[in-house]
């Protein structure tokens, strides 16, 4: 007599760790009722929003087995540059836009150093890292820039029915890299270069399409974070992001189920 295969049921590496959040937030909330606030839990959303937009990018650079140490410096870059952009008569919706795309220039020079010149992720970035730091402080000359246009206020201090426009952005970012990961044939191609790289070279995967892309992904994800933090400010300060920015953005992909190693994980978990 034929016996059925027996299914077992994995339980999710995440689920310990989100238990802990459980039993933390209901702590809090037992100890202060003004934490278990609606408006208090779109005020944490929207600090975290920033960091989320950097382990989002970072996400995608781990997923091929590499990482990204110059988010928090694109940080600082970006959000001066869409300052300056401003002052220089940009709209401030442009000035955005323009501000995320050379963030994303800059994940594609990662790319480049690191597929062209065979340059270790690490160093690559590290590299850069140094010079988009620099870059803010040496154009205003270690000074702050005072954003001129006040409806840019809207990206950071907006809200729409309700809800603070960067966790919006957020959300919207999230659906979109969850579903370019699952259903495209480049989010296939980034978890098999993750799984071995000489492997997925063989197979005919563009290797050097895909380190560009992810790269690129998290200079503009690290742009979006810039435009945000100086729209919060109104001013695009030199040193913004040049804190634990970069290392809360690598702890929150891993803790979130991202693999240092590559090929393992996704935007909601393993």
């Amino acid at each position: 007599m034929a016996t059925r295969p027996v299914r077992r049921r994995t339980v999710p590496d995440e689920l310990g760790i989100f238990g802990v959040l459980v039993v933390v937030v209901a702590v809090l909330a037992f100890l202060s009722p003004a934490f278990r606030s609606i408006d208090n839990a779109l005020i944490l959303l929207l600090n975290g929003a920033v960091i989320a937009f950097l382990a989002l990018g970072q996400t995608f650079v781990l997923l091929t087995g590499g990482i990204d140490l110059s988010t928090g410096a694109n940080i600082a870059m970006s959000g001066v540059l869409v300052a300056l952009y401003m002052r220089g008569g940009m709209p401030w919706w442009l000035a955005a836009i323009v501000a995320v795309l050379t963030g994303a220039a800059l994940g594609v020079v990662n790319g480049s150093l690191i597929h062209f010149l065979n340059i270790p992720p690490f160093i690559a970035t590290f590299g850069t890292m140094g010079v988009a730091s620099s870059i803010p402080l040496i154009i205003t000359g270690a000074n702050s820039v005072t954003v001129v246009d006040p409806e840019y206020s809207f990206i950071g201090q907006g809200y729409i029915a309700g809800i603070p426009v960067p966790v919006v952005l957020l959300v919207i970012a999230v659906v979109v890299a969850s579903l370019f990961l699952r259903r495209t044939r480049q989010g296939l191609w980034i978890y098999a270069l993750g799984g071995n790289r000489a492997a997925a070279r063989l197979a005919g995967v563009a290797v050097g399409r895909t380190t560009l892309l992810v790269y690129g992904i998290s200079g503009a994800c690290a742009g979006m974070g810039g435009v945000i933090s100086t729209s919060r400010l109104m001013v695009g300060f030199p040193a913004t992001g040049l804190a634990n920015e970069l290392f809360f953005s690598i702890a929150a992909a891993v803790v979130g189920g991202v693999s240092l190693f590559g090929g393992i994980g996704s935007v909601w978990g393993r």
